[in-house]
């Protein structure tokens, strides 16, 4: 259509190669809501009639992206469509715009309500990690520093440790929001127009909460996506921390977990095998998505201003990491809503490996008076036996290496007893932010209010949104 009067015709070649039609799917309900606003800007500009307004919004009403024709972009093919239905008046729809500003503003409307449906999902699982840490204050099992027994810990601390994870890389997108949530409508092609428009009044009736306010910036960038694809990226590499501790965990090695069947494969050959296949395609997702982020860091990267072609090729990758995650996001929600933990074995594991051996050092200390760099030495000394140290022993090492004499150690059988116990070794971590039952039991309480606020501002956000929308539909 653009191209009759100036070009000529294109071959099926090259418009292919043009076209971004596939990813312009995600923003057709956009565009059309989009036109639908600065529609009703110019009928109250007076640059249309009230009649031609209404006309080419009924029009507008009635397209199904099926019957769209050929074009390099869904606004061209919304537009010929327009065209086609009422002959040249239906031109005056793009009064004081370009295709540039357009599409800018259908992405951040397409964009919100991604980002919207992402954090519903976050809360989701967040929801869900902390009312399985509600049930397992008391679930002790090993926790490791390099894939090795470190100290006792319980699943509620694990558990916690993600979804404070989680509940910052919603932090982070709802910051981004701020910043998504901006209109660039009325930019034009970069220069602004000759024509005497509002902004603000599209920018309001859209629900937006403000303008990309200079006009060359509004149309060319598109640094908004590098940072909602940077948020993706880091709750992504979070989220496959988790996935490759499921993987991990439901090895008979481990034997920590089982999945539900829903969310495990078996083999094509080997008819025993229960693998954590949807783990382990959330781990590879992650890379994925990285891929988008630094793809479209690679097109932006030496982009002249102000709009350049170049930016059509970084939409894709959007669309694509919102997708990856989002999925991603459900299906961990589902895997750990309906798992099963073994914790009788992650009991029994909890104390392996000389794990208390962190408590019998700060036993030491607090029995004895010695520094703890001498402590740590005596326990590094019993830690290099083949078995738990006994009493004989610890007195032993203890009057050699501290330097005392015999009736000086301080320590008795008990102390020892109690040192060596993972349950007691979990009782006295009781500090902010340990691992004792009574203090896990605060900080669940504390992320379920803050849960709560926090659903109620998306909610919010997502009210504002969809009472613009509402409003802009019902206007003729």
């Amino acid at each position: 259509m653009l191209r009759d009067s100036r070009l000529g015709a294109i071959s099926k070649d090259v418009l292919e190669f043009l076209s971004s039609r596939e990813p312009d799917k995600k923003i057709f309900q956009a565009d059309l809501l989009v036109d639908r606003a600065h529609l009703i800007m110019l009928k109250e500009q007076g640059w249309v009639s009230a009649e031609e307004c209404s006309t080419i919004i009924e029009t507008l009403a009635g397209i199904e992206e099926s019957e769209l024709g050929e074009a390099e972009d869904i606004a061209e093919a919304i537009e010929g469509y327009v065209l086609a239905k009422m002959g040249p008046q239906g031109g005056r729809m793009h009064t004081g715009r370009s295709r540039n500003d357009k599409v800018a503003t259908s992405i951040r409307l397409a964009l919100r309500e991604e980002m919207l449906g992402l954090m519903d999902e976050q809360l989701s699982l967040i929801g869900t990690l902390v009312e399985l840490a509600g049930k397992h204050t008391d679930s002790v099992m090993p926790g490791f520093t390099h894939t090795q027994h470190a100290q006792p810990t319980t699943l509620a601390h694990y558990l916690m440790s993600y979804a404070d994870a989680f509940l910052r890389d919603l932090n982070r997108l709802e910051e981004a929001y701020r910043r998504v949530n901006l209109s660039p409508l009325g930019a034009a092609a970069f220069a602004s127009t000759g024509f005497k428009i509002d902004r603000l009044r599209t920018c309001r009736l859209l629900g937006f909460d403000g303008l990309v306010e200079n006009s060359m910036d509004a149309v060319s960038t598109r640094d908004f996506i590098l940072e909602v694809l940077a948020d993706l990226s880091i709750h992504m590499v979070n989220l496959s921390r988790l996935s490759e501790e499921i993987v991990l965990w439901s090895t008979q090695e481990f034997g920590y977990i089982e999945l539900d069947n829903l969310f495990a494969s078996t083999s094509s050959i080997m008819p025993q095998k229960k693998n954590p296949d949807t783990a382990e395609i959330a781990r590879a997702k992650t890379g994925s998505v990285l891929g988008s982020l630094i793809s479209a860091l690679a097109i932006l990267k030496a982009l002249p201003m102000s709009y350049n072609r170049d930016l059509q090729e970084v939409t894709p990758h959007l669309w694509r990491g919102m997708d990856w995650t989002r999925g991603t996001v459900r299906i961990l929600d589902g895997c750990l809503s309906t798992m099963k933990f073994n914790e009788k074995l992650m009991e029994e594991r909890s104390g392996e490996g000389f794990s208390t051996a962190t408590e019998l050092a700060d036993v030491l200390v607090r029995k004895m008076g010695i520094p703890f760099r001498t402590a740590h030495r005596i326990v590094g000394r019993l830690a290099a036996g083949s078995s738990l140290p006994t009493f004989e022993e610890l007195e032993a090492v203890t009057l050699e290496m501290a330097g005392l004499k015999p009736g000086e150690c301080g320590m008795s059988a008990v102390d020892l007893a109690k040192a060596l116990d993972p349950r007691s070794n979990v009782a006295v971590r009781a500090g902010t932010g340990g691992p004792s039952p009574a203090e896990t039991a605060r900080m669940i309480e504390e992320r379920r209010g803050t849960l709560a606020r926090q659903a109620r501002k998306t909610a919010e956000l997502r009210a504002r949104a969809e009472e613009a929308v509402k409003a802009l539909l019902a206007m003729r």
